[in-house]
Parts: structure tokens; sequence; C-alpha cells
């Protein structure tokens, strides 16, 4: 059974597919417009991508962004397919898509449909508004800054309603309340303002909270008026803490043993006394109201606790004065219950509070707008904005049918197949711009936000790969990895400076920072056996070259101590020739001129024309593994890790083979015409005398590797004296 999601009926007839090779992969062809009717009959495994991110592309990322119709970021089979159906029904001929005109036809448009008609009239209609109503185009600048064209409406049909949309004082003011109290939702030019939802809530509002408060002036709730407020606040301060109080005084009644214990230890006032007192809330809140004592009323006045004799005194003065009279400084148990039995239908209003949201805008504000016709004037604004939302939708669909005619072709020939990125004329849209770097042109040059994490996943690619910081002057940063498919890596190195062009021909300053290695080339790994020899020996010299010279310094410092120290010391004993030493020595020369001996008679052996091809199979000999190897992994060589570390996912094997790659990077080579002057007043002096050695050399090596390793290719014919031996064993 098929994953693949059924994206058209199972019924549709079967599409005849064609399909070209390109770069070792089989790509779908589109050409014709029932090629892309049929996207969604094509087998997602024969895709070259399945999913592309919507940032860092080289597309227009207004365009992306509604292809992208879930909004997550990334774009996928069905988004696209669904993309390009919703074209084809507005379009005249479909394959106009394949084109990717930068301007719409307004003939194209498929009028024949009653979304066609809509979108028909929402093109006339914003080139009116551009005063170019005789064009026959429009282009994708025309729709490419729609919130202007809505600015040029206070009403543009979205159902957002901000304060600029009216003349009407009275009614902005209505509408800043609106958002003050209930906050707003952005319209399509990006003002903020209020939809009929939020009407409809903020004078639902109002309404319960009036109501709420008018019932708050009846007497059994509000029973000191305008100070039940104050009263009911300094009242819930000391509850707690009262209760506290009377409850203590109860098991006192109940036992008086437990009077020590009910005041707090001595032990716990000690450890008080032994600082420096503050008589804070945080040292003492915690202790009784008072000392208790078996039905001692709570004094509200004279010793009570410091850190409550404020919230007391407040009580006393909104509550016990008004209630109970100001002589009243004490409060026995009974009158508490009912100083709280006084204020409980206050509180049971207060809990049931509405309108809360509203209620910054007062009471009086409340009323007003409750009896103005503010409400209506809004419903009014509502509706007429509500009446041009099919007008403004026109517009919408236009930008966005003019978007897909131009960008739909890009994107398709970068998903669906890599035609862009193969072609010899076009960039894919991943490709960033060009480096100039070592005397090479690199194309693939793409985005990347975190170098080091791209790279994890990108040098599997086997590629060799460049990461560039790329500045302008402004402070502008951009970061590039830059493969590099041709020539040489000698001289690229980190630090090492070049130039990048984006696609808009910016200039930008480049630096390499990274650097992912990988071959480049056969022509590099055919050679790389000899440099690698060079630099074993240019550092083995120069650490001979260091040790001589440390060597040499110990030595002076050394004679220079003796010569200032010679009338200290005797001078020692000459050294005696050690006899194993020399004989040693002679055993070295002997083998030396032995092995030169055998040398020289092989080379007496060989016919002249025998030598180059001894020394080709050296040669090769040490050349043939590195040039295999480096074929092996230019052959693999693939820019699918590259993009799937940028977020994409890439379902065909895209190779970089070595003819392609050298399209993606270009050497430096003289123009057609160009006259080469080869005099050169600082040329190195050129001596034959130099060139004899080296081949003198090479020559011998390649002799002693045979006398060694016994791979001769030619056997040498008999001399006169062996051709009798040879007949007598015969």
């Amino acid at each position: 059974m098929s994953l693949n999601p059924p994206l058209l009926p199972a019924t549709a007839a079967r599409h005849p597919w064609k399909f070209f090779r390109t770069g070792g992969l089989d790509q779908v062809s589109l050409t014709t417009a029932a090629d892309l009717l049929a996207l969604g009959q094509l087998d997602q495994k024969l895709w070259v991508a399945l999913s592309c991110p919507v940032k860092g592309l080289e597309l227009d990322e207004k365009t992306l962004a509604l292809i992208d119709a879930d909004g997550d970021g990334r774009i996928r089979v069905p988004e696209l397919i669904a993309a390009v159906n919703w074209t084809a029904a507005r379009l005249k001929d479909p394959a106009a898509m394949l084109r990717g005109a930068d301007s719409l036809p307004l003939a194209a448009i498929n009028a024949s449909t009653p979304d066609g008609q809509i979108i028909l009239a929402g093109a006339k209609q914003i080139l009116a508004s551009l005063g170019r109503p005789d064009d026959t185009t429009i282009p994708v600048a025309a729709t490419d800054d729609v919130s202007k064209i809505f600015a040029a409406s206070a009403l543009n049909g979205d159902g957002v309603i901000p304060p600029e949309a009216t003349s009407d004082p009275d009614a902005q003011a209505l509408i800043k309340d609106i958002l003050a109290c209930l906050g707003g939702a952005a319209d399509r030019t990006g003002s903020i303002g209020i939809t009929a939802e939020k009407t409809e809530t903020f004078f639902t509002e109002l309404a319960a909270y009036v109501a709420w408060v008018e019932k708050s002036s009846a007497k059994d709730i509000a029973v000191l008026g305008d100070a039940t407020e104050a009263a009911c606040t300094a009242l819930k301060a000391v509850r707690a803490k009262v209760d506290d109080y009377f409850a203590r005084c109860r098991l006192a009644a109940f036992d008086a043993r437990a009077i020590a214990a009910l005041n707090r230890q001595e032990s716990e006032y000690l450890a008080i006394a032994a600082k420096d007192l503050k008589i804070t809330a945080e040292e003492v809140a915690g202790f009784p109201l008072a000392r208790i004592e078996a039905g001692r009323p709570l004094p509200l006045f004279q010793g009570v606790n410091p850190a409550w004799s404020a919230a007391l005194a407040t009580l006393h003065s909104v509550v016990v004065t008004s209630i109970l009279g100001a002589g009243q400084t004490t409060l026995t148990e009974a009158e508490w219950s009912a100083l709280n039995t006084r204020f409980a239908a206050y509180e049971t209003w207060l809990g049931g509070k509405a309108g809360s949201t509203v209620e910054k805008i007062g009471l009086d504000r409340a009323r007003e707008l409750l009896a103005g016709k503010g409400r209506d004037t809004l419903a009014g604004l509502i509706a007429q904005d509500k009446a041009l939302e099919p007008e403004f939708n026109a517009i919408t669909a236009v930008d966005r049918l003019v978007r897909y005619h131009r960008d739909l072709r890009a994107l398709l020939h970068n998903f669906v197949n890599f035609a862009d990125f193969y072609s010899p004329t076009r960039l894919a849209v991943f490709q960033a711009g060009t480096l100039f770097i070592d005397s090479r042109s690199c194309e693939l040059c793409i985005r990347v936000e975190d170098p080091a994490a791209h790279a994890v996943l990108a040098s599997t690619s086997k590629a060799y790969i460049a990461y560039i910081d790329c500045r302008r002057p402004g402070g502008e940063i951009m970061k590039v990895a830059a493969c590099v498919t041709q020539g040489d890596s000698d001289y690229l190195v980190i630090g090492r400076n070049g130039v990048f062009y984006d696609r808009k021909g910016r200039d930008w300053d480049a630096t390499i920072t990274k650097i992912v290695d990988n071959p480049i080339s056969l022509r590099q790994a055919f050679w790389s056996p000899y440099k690698k020899l060079v630099r074993m020996i240019e550092e083995q010299v120069a650490k001979r070259a260091a040790a001589a010279d440390a060597e040499a310094n110990a030595k002076l410092a050394a004679t220079a101590e003796t010569a200032a120290n010679a009338d200290k010391s005797k001078s020692p004993a000459p050294k005696k020739i050690d006899i194993g030493t020399v004989a040693a020595l002679g055993v070295a020369v002997g083998a030396i001129g032995g092995a030169l001996a055998a040398l020289a008679t092989g080379l007496a052996r060989l016919s002249p024309w025998e030598l180059p091809l001894v020394l080709l199979a050296l040669i090769l000999l040490i050349s043939l593994p590195a040039v295999v190897i480096a074929w092996l992994k230019l052959r693999q060589r693939t820019i699918g890790p590259i993009l799937d570390a940028n977020g994409w996912a890439i379902n065909g094997r895209v190779k970089i083979n070595i003819p392609f790659g050298t399209a993606l990077t270009e050497r430096a080579v003289l123009p057609l015409g160009a006259q080469r002057s080869l005099k050169d007043p600082y040329a190195e002096k050129k001596h034959g005398r130099t060139l004899v050695i080296i081949v003198v050399v090479l020559l011998f090596l390649a002799l002693a590797a045979g006398k060694i390793f016994g791979f001769w290719p030619f056997a040498s014919a008999p001399g006169p004296e062996e051709a009798p031996a040879a007949e007598s064993m015969g």
C-alpha cells in the first residue's frame, strides 16, 4: 500500500509524465498546463524536494508566506499543490505560471468564474488608484504594498475600526475607551482598532458595572454610605488577627494553664531583646494583639501589639466610632461579631463585582456611554466596513495571483525538480550569490545561520565547503557556505579574504571562518602526495635548522664560559678516537657505495626508451591511490546534506559530479582575443643544469624502487657472458 497522500481522486486519469536526466538524477519535466494540473498524481518519491523553508531563499518571502498555509515556516508538497491549483483556477491558461513573468496581463485572468471576475475587477481598481486605468497588465510592484491601497480608505473591509476610521470626535473617544479597556486588533494597514465582538463585550460590561454599582446604594448594603468601602477595608485588615485574639481568650477561659503558652514563651521575647529593637512587623507581627486573659475585651489603644497599633487605630476611627461611638476603646467578642454582621451584606456585594474591565473609565463615563448613541454609531461603521469586504478581499486575491503568476515557476523548478540548479543560465533559489576568492568564482553559495551547526550535517556531502562571514560598510552581516568545486585548496585558509556579490549585485567583504575539507579535483589529488612530501621536508628542515641553531648557541655559550674560566680550571685531556665508531662509519660508507653501484648497474642494463616508462610507473605508483580515493569521493559529492542542514527536506540525490563542479566554480582564464606578453623582467632565471639534476635524481629513485620492490616493467637482455651459461643450463 502506498503512503503517498491522495492529493487527487483515485479515479483521475493517470498523466503521461516526461522525465529528463541531469547530473545523474531523473527529474520530472514541467512544460505544459497538464503537467501542473496533474502534480497531485506525481508520486512524492519522484519529487526532488519534499519541503523547504520560507526564509533565506532568493524568492519573495511574501509569496512564500502566502503558500505556507499553516504558517509553520515551511512549504510542503500539499501546500505547493494547493497554490498551483488555486492559480490554475483563476487563469485562462495555467501554463502561464511556467513563464514567471513579472506582470500579469488582465486578459490572462479567467473572468468566466466568479472568483476570476472579482480578481479582474480588483486589478482594475488597483490600476485606477495608481492613475493607470488604461493599463492592460498589472505588475507585482502595483500590489507589492497592499497596505497603501487599503490606507487610501478609512474602511477597508477587514472588520477592524481604528479611531482614524471616523471623523466624529465622540465616536473616536468611544473607540479609544474600548481599546483602553479591552485592547484591540490590527487591521490590514497595521492600525489598531475595535471589532464588533469587542464593541458588544464593552457595552455588556458597562451595563453590568453600572447595575452593580447602583445596587450598592441600598441602605442594607452601604451601611455607612460613601464611607462603607473604607470601613470594610479597615475591618478586613485586622479580621484574622482579632479572631485569633478572641480564640486565644476562649482557650484561656477553658484552662488557665494555657495562658502562658498563649501569650508566647519568655524565650521568644529574649531573642528579640538581644537585637536592636525596631518594633517592626517582621519581629512581633506574629504575637497576639494584646495580653491573653480569660474573657478579656480587646483593647484598641492601650497595651496592644505595636505591629498592629496603627491598624487598630484605623479600625476605631472608621468603624467603631461610626457605629459604637468614639468613646468605645475596647471590643468584646460579641461586639466584634456584631460589627462583622453589619458589613456582611456589603462584602457579599463586593465579592460579586461585575464589569471590572471597564471600571477604569469611571461610573459617570459609563452612564454617559450607556445613555448616548455611541453604540449605534459604531454599529453603523462596522456595517459599512463589512459591506466593503468583498472589494478589498479582491485586492488581496489580486496580490496573491500576481505573485503566484511570477514566483511559482521558480519554486516549482527548485522543488519538484532542480532544473534551475542544473541550468547554465539560471541560479537556484538557494544560491545566494557569487564568491570571488583565490582567482576563482564560486556560484554555489548558500546562506546559513550557524556555521558550526550547519557543518555537522553538511560535512557528509563530500564537498569542500568554506564558511564565509560577509560584511557591508553599514554593519550588515551575512553568513554563507561556499562550495569550492574546481582547483585546489593550497591557499584557501581561515582568514583569507575575498569579495561576495549577492543576487542584487551588492558587494560584501568576505572572510573564511571555517573549512570542511574534502577533495576538490583530480588534479589536486594527483599532486597532493608530492605537496605533502615537500611540506614534510620543509617542516623537517625547519626543525633541524632550529635544533642546529639552538645547539650552536649552546656551544657558543659553553665556549664563552670556558674562555671566561680558563684560569680557574685545567684543560681536559684530548679524547681518543673510538675504534668502534670508525668501523661503523666504514660499514655505512660501504653500504652507500654498494647501493650506488647497484643503481649504476641497473641504469646500464636499461635501454634509453625504458627509462621514461620506469619514471612514469613510479609517478603512477605514488599518485594513483590518492587519485582513486578522490575520484570515489567526488562521485559521491551531493548538495543534499548542505540543504538539509538549512531546513530543506531533499528527496533526490542531487549530485555535483566533476563536469558540473567545473561549471559551479570557474577559474581565472584569459578572455578570447587577449594578447599576452611573456616578457617578465622579474622572472626567475632558468638553468638547464637544474632540470638535468632533477631528472637524474628521479631516475635514480626509480631504479632504487625497482631493485628493492621488484616491479621492473621490462627484463633486460642477457649479456654475452651470460648466454653460454644459459644454453648449458638448457
